[in-house]
């Protein structure tokens, strides 16, 4: 392969957190994430236009000047048709693995009623989450605050029937990361519907607002169902907005 000094992506890994965004917003494959972190797979995949940077929250990649192969963009076109570019997961780890699961009947336990999980994707956190996972495309998601499972006894039966899990913390986690990932995973999916379940505890409010304020900044058509429970698990508020843009 022809090589020559020009404009090519550099990837800090201190910074990286293996979010996934710029493998998303590599259209030629020339990332994925490998163990973790954002791994430059395919210097000739990369036409150094710096298309990712934007979409890393971390301000982990930047273009330097080096020594490179040369981009070639029939070797992209080709990896494309045989649908073979690299697919980013969320890190390297295999838990992390994107999958659509199977509902599995349920099986009695003694002493206890069987009950059905209605669980459809795995992973289910949403840092972890890969915003190109198969299982987004076209989904109704669940935007589930972590203690909600917990709350509400029958958690799975009221909320996850059909619908896509992704779960967090508005108050310990990064909110500001969460609302760009949410909205990565709106411009890319064409989702339908997005159901917000959170406790009636102040700062779980948070997750409404990012929610919305990632609506509002990726200005995506799509159904906003809101849900405040209390900390016994009862619905205290509920209300259904569709958002739409022109």
């Amino acid at each position: 392969m022809r090589k020559g000094v020009r404009p090519i992506i550099r990837i800090d890994e201190e910074k990286c957190d293996g979010c996934g965004l710029c493998a998303t917003a590599c259209h030629e494959g020339a990332i994925a994430i490998v163990d973790g972190k954002a791994r430059l797979v395919s210097e000739s995949f990369c036409d150094g236009l710096g298309a990712c940077l934007g979409d890393c929250p971390r301000g982990a990649i930047t273009i330097e000047e080096r020594e490179a192969e040369a981009f070639d963009e029939e070797a992209v076109a080709r990896a494309q048709e045989r649908g073979k570019t690299p697919e980013p997961l969320a890190c390297g780890c295999p838990g992390t693995m994107a999958r659509t699961l199977a509902t599995a009947a349920p099986k009695a336990e003694a002493g206890f009623s069987p009950v059905v999980s209605r669980l459809q994707n795995w992973p289910i956190q949403l840092s972890l989450v890969p915003v190109n996972a198969p299982y987004l495309k076209g989904a109704r998601l669940v935007l589930a605050a972590d203690c909600t499972a917990i709350a509400c006894p029958d958690f799975h039966a009221r909320f996850l029937g059909g619908k896509i899990l992704l779960m967090g913390c508005p108050k310990l986690d990064d909110a500001a990361f969460y609302q760009e990932k949410i909205g990565a995973i709106l411009k890319g999916n064409a989702i339908e519907s997005v159901d917000v379940v959170y406790m009636e505890v102040p700062c779980c409010g948070g997750l409404v607002r990012l929610v919305q304020n990632a609506i509002e900044e990726a200005r995506v058509p799509v159904s906003l169902t809101l849900t405040k429970v209390g900390i016994q698990g009862e619905t205290l508020e509920k209300e259904t907005v569709r958002y739409r843009f022109s």
